[in-house]
């Protein structure tokens, strides 16, 4: 009987120490008592620092602390670009999703949609691009097209926002990219010999982009597809239009050639 009672007593101070232990590795929240502008102060410092793992944390917590408040607003605006900077793109769109979502009349609406555009507009093109001379046409134009949308928005609600001169810029840019695109699709197909798909994508350059850059060499693709598919009354009204619209064209005097810049170094 003794001898279980003590084993009795041993297994409650084992659980006790269990328990114990188990409180003693719950993490402690450095930020109780704190003042919600004191919170915010941190996360601001955290991320000036670079430290945006730490800034996003903090701004999450005051987003709960000031609830309702133009500061838990300004909050969710700072972790987006904090998420951004931290290459969580994802969880950053979703930020400034929720955001726009539950503060549809916010004065820092026109940032929010800059910021999204931002996001998605990407331009690094990676550590070696100046080796492989990538440009953004050559990659998938989804979040071109976002970018396009959200850039559109913006100059189109707020059109005296400060931040609407570079989102018309950047607009052009993307329009460029996707008209430039299609000619890269149009150009694979035609160097393969699939004509008909080449003067489809050409047509889509033509049809969708006006006065992009691209457009030069759209026309030179149909006339080159047209000649190939003998269709001579269509190859002659494209050569007519591409010497109408470029006179000093050198597609028809040099064929595919590799700009020394790319077009897409605007800045």
């Amino acid at each position: 009987m003794q001898y279980a009672r003590l084993s009795a007593a041993a297994g409650c101070m084992l659980m006790a120490g269990v328990l114990l232990a188990a409180c003693s590795s719950k993490p402690v929240d450095q930020t109780e008592g704190w003042s919600p502008n004191r919170i915010y102060s941190e996360a601001r410092e955290e991320s000036r620092a670079g430290a945006y793992d730490k800034a996003i944390p903090l701004f999450e917590t005051l987003e709960g602390r000031a609830a309702g408040t133009p500061l838990a607003q300004q909050a969710q605006l700072d972790k987006a670009y904090a998420q951004y900077k931290n290459e969580q793109r994802a969880e950053a769109l979703a930020t400034l999703d929720r955001f726009m979502r539950l503060h549809p009349a916010s004065p820092a609406m026109d940032y929010a949609l800059y910021l999204k555009g931002i996001i998605n507009f990407n331009d690094k093109l990676g550590l070696f691009s100046f080796l492989s001379r990538q440009d953004l046409s050559e990659r998938d134009q989804h979040a071109a097209k976002e970018a396009f949308e959200a850039f559109s928005e913006l100059v189109s609600r707020f059109p005296e926002s400060r931040y609407a001169p570079d989102a018309r810029a950047r607009m052009r840019y993307t329009i460029n990219a996707l008209a430039q695109h299609e000619v890269h699709v149009a150009r694979f197909y035609f160097k393969r010999g699939a004509y008909v798909a080449a003067i489809d994508r050409a047509q889509q350059a033509l049809k969708n982009y006006r006065d992009a850059p691209a457009l030069e060499e759209a026309l030179y693709i149909l006339v080159q597809s047209y000649d190939q598919l003998g269709m001579d009354q269509l190859r002659d009204d494209s050569k007519r239009v591409l010497e109408e619209n470029y006179p000093n064209s050198t597609y028809m005097a040099q064929g595919f050639t590799s700009p020394k810049k790319p077009w897409w170094q605007l800045w």
